[in-house]
């Protein structure tokens, strides 16, 4: 199988990461901070070591900063769930996933929290954006909310500026790091950036059903869930004890094991080394796909993270990634990619088909995958 759903989930994980988890469930298989016996013990230090290994990663000095939750939109439900109430104003750039776009949309309906989605400028511009969202503040404004990378065209928003223009006007500004974490540099610590909600499957390379939310130290967070967290079991309030009053129930141990170990193998391969080889791969899929005939990419520019969409004129992307599914054993992703205000703004009414390679891709399966294209538009158009 040629791989290149990478933006979804990435595939094949490091040896290690399977290792771990079997580790998790087989050598101390405990409920970590519910015990004093030495089991207990084993899994409450495997889940601090790695919320130290985020901090490591992002940049931040305080690991009990990091929240660990089941996936992204866990994490951007705490956070948009945990600030926004009644009569407050939110803003969300038109790239959302639906992880933001679905969450503020039911609380705009059951909660009347007022909602603007704010259209990217056609230049992409750092100060063109700031336009954008400037002209959309207002005196309610409580909550703005960006996604870092697109999860359909690859292209990158300017976090670092957005987060100063909240900063300035008292906004509370969350990032979604889905396609970047892992990826990209970040240095939290000295970002502007007040909540992160990233993924642990992806550029991370943990198990699925891993991610977190990181939260700056000052923000105000009501729990999403309510319920045990191994300290004063005598109370039956909700214990605002930071990070465990808000990660109630037994964590998924093995999980987060797992994750430990995919962030060892980034941190010690490096992001750098990881995204040099994963946009050399990608740039070879743009370049070969932008000169067969028929060929419709979603941007006119190469974007700059290793992922991407595009059509096939005159053909369904749902039957071309089947038939590169069942005819060529290719995997891609095709239709809406969770992220409908994305295709609207795109003029993508149909979907697209997405291609997105991983670190443990390789150019000859770059090159299978175009042969494949152009034999696919060679015998049905």
């Amino acid at each position: 199988m040629i791989y290149l759903d990478n933006a979804a989930s990435t595939w094949p994980k490091p040896s290690e990461v399977a290792e771990a988890t079997k580790a998790a469930i087989v050598d101390f298989g405990a409920n970590p901070g519910r015990g004093g016996h030495r089991l207990a013990r084993k899994a409450e230090q495997t889940i601090a070591e790695t919320r130290a290994k985020l901090a490591r990663l992002f940049g931040v000095r305080d690991p009990d900063r990091f929240l660990f939750c089941f996936h992204t939109t866990h994490a951007t439900n705490l956070a948009i769930q945990g600030i926004l109430s009644t009569g407050d104003h939110v803003i969300i750039s038109g790239w959302e996933h639906n992880a933001v776009a679905r969450p503020v949309t039911w609380l705009a309906q059951a909660r009347g929290v007022e909602v603007s989605v704010v259209e990217p400028p056609e230049s992409g511009e750092s100060g063109d954006w700031l336009a954008v969202i400037k002209a959309a503040v207002t005196n309610r404004t409580k909550l703005l909310i960006t996604i870092h990378g697109s999860n359909v065209t690859g292209e990158v928003l300017p976090i670092v500026d957005i987060g100063h223009f909240a900063r300035e006007r008292g906004i509370t500004y969350m990032v979604d790091a889905a396609q970047t974490a892992g990826l990209l540099p970040f240095q939290l610590d000295e970002w502007p950036v007040d909540l992160v909600a990233f993924p642990g499957h992806k550029g991370l390379y943990g198990p699925q059903g891993t991610g977190g939310l990181y939260v700056a130290a000052g923000v105000s967070l009501r729990p999403l869930l309510f319920g045990g967290t191994g300290s004063r079991s005598e109370e039956v309030e909700q214990p605002m004890d930071w990070p465990g009053g808000f990660e109630s129930g037994t964590p998924n141990t093995p999980g987060i094991a797992g994750l430990g170990a995919g962030l060892d193998f980034v941190l010690n391969t490096g992001i750098d080394q990881i995204y040099q080889h994963e946009m050399e791969l990608a740039r070879l899929l743009w370049e070969g796909l932008k000169a067969q005939e028929g060929v419709r990419l979603a941007t006119e520019e190469m974007p700059p993270l290793p992922l991407f969409s595009f059509n096939l004129v005159g053909l369904d992307g749902q039957e071309v990634a089947m038939i590169l599914d069942q005819h060529y054993d290719i995997a891609v992703r095709a239709g809406y990619h969770c992220a409908a205000l994305k295709h609207r703004s795109l003029g993508t009414e149909a979907g697209a088909i997405r291609v997105s390679p991983g670190y443990f891709n390789t150019s000859s399966e770059m090159d299978a995958f175009l042969r494949a294209i152009a034999e696919i538009r060679q015998y049905l158009l």
